[in-house]
């Protein structure tokens, strides 16, 4: 019978919730089911920027299409994981407890600049800018935790720089909203590095409802309470908004980044990184098939520096890895 809350080819996590605390079971999944599973979850999140425009066009503002995003989101999660994992969560430690709050505040600011992004850029510009994690984990990684980068790192450092400084350069000509739209996609960008660098020091110690539902939840609680000071009401919208930001929760959020932080027990973090930078491109796609937005040849070019230094940067860092480590990147749109 497959779990109605968690997609059904991530059901090997239900089995394996104790691996990482007792490191005694593994189990095996199909090289196709794997596959299809990252298909599945790279399409999910590419949909993500494309929902949000539609939520956008039926009258929500930026900040309650984030906070009904993670509310919708923690309504199936959080009861599911408190049923299925109240032990797990029990057994937390304060450190854990932290690290998953600060780390679910971060999650929340990276909603709320990159979805406001999406209203003031295209939607290329938006999700390629945002999905600079990555290397800014590396430079956090040098200016906070004193970890030298070597010479691969630092070139994809450099070369997705350069992209962005392209893509903002482009964007420079069509006013000051679009360049306004950019910086807030780079401080997703940011917001989500700090995200990364916290998730992924309890992630490897957690099942994936567990970490998922509390991370998520404190979100929430994050976009909340900006709501509340900004002012702006979480009610009075058309039903067509808030389908979108529902659609939004149940797609891109549960079924896309559950199968692909699923998919990290069975493939290499590198093999998943490879797969997630594909996720720019189909939102591009979808956003030209969609919304009828052409990509400049700024934003193209642009696009694969930062790609590039993505890739190049992700592979250095965890060639340098002296343990297990998670993806760096991974879906967050």
């Amino acid at each position: 019978m497959l779990d109605p809350i968690i997609p059904g080819w991530c059901l090997a996590d239900m089995v394996t919730t104790q691996v990482a605390r007792s490191g005694v079971l593994e189990v095996e999944i199909s090289r196709v089911r794997l596959l299809l599973s990252l298909a599945v979850g790279v399409v999910a999140v590419s949909f993500a920027a494309i929902l949000i425009r539609f939520a956008q066009a039926a009258g929500m503002p930026t900040l309650p299409i984030a906070a009904w995003r993670l509310v919708f989101a923690s309504a199936i999660l959080l009861p599911y994981a408190w049923f299925t994992r109240r032990s797990e969560m029990r057994q937390l430690t304060r450190r854990e407890w932290i690290l998953l709050g600060l780390s679910g505040v971060f999650l929340g600011l990276h909603f709320a600049t990159w979805i406001g992004s999406l209203g003031l850029t295209s939607v290329a510009s938006s999700v390629v800018l945002a999905s600079m994690g990555p290397a800014f984990v590396s430079l956090g990684s040098w200016l906070f935790l004193r970890e030298r980068p070597g010479s691969l790192l630092a070139l994809g450092i450099v070369l997705a720089a350069a992209g962005s400084i392209l893509i903002s350069w482009g964007d420079l000509g069509k006013g000051q909203d679009q360049l306004l739209g950019d910086l807030l996609a780079l401080a997703g960008a940011i917001m989500v590095a700090g995200y990364l660098m916290l998730g992924r020091r309890v992630r490897g110690q957690l099942s994936l409802a567990t970490y998922i539902a509390l991370v998520y939840g404190v979100g929430m609680l994050t976009l909340l309470a900006i709501v509340l000071v900004s002012g702006q009401p979480m009610v009075g919208y058309s039903p067509a908004a808030y389908a979108w930001v529902l659609a939004l929760a149940l797609g891109p959020q549960i079924v896309g980044h559950s199968t692909l932080n699923w998919a990290l027990r069975y493939l290499s973090a590198t093999f998943v990184a490879i797969i997630v930078l594909t996720e720019p491109i189909g939102s591009g796609i979808l956003a030209y098939l969609l919304l009828g937005e052409v990509v400049t040849w700024s934003t193209g070019l642009g696009a694969v520096l930062v790609l590039a230094g993505i890739y190049i940067a992700s592979r250095a860092e965890l060639a340098s890895a002296k343990g297990p480590v998670g993806i760096e990147g991974g879906p967050v749109t």
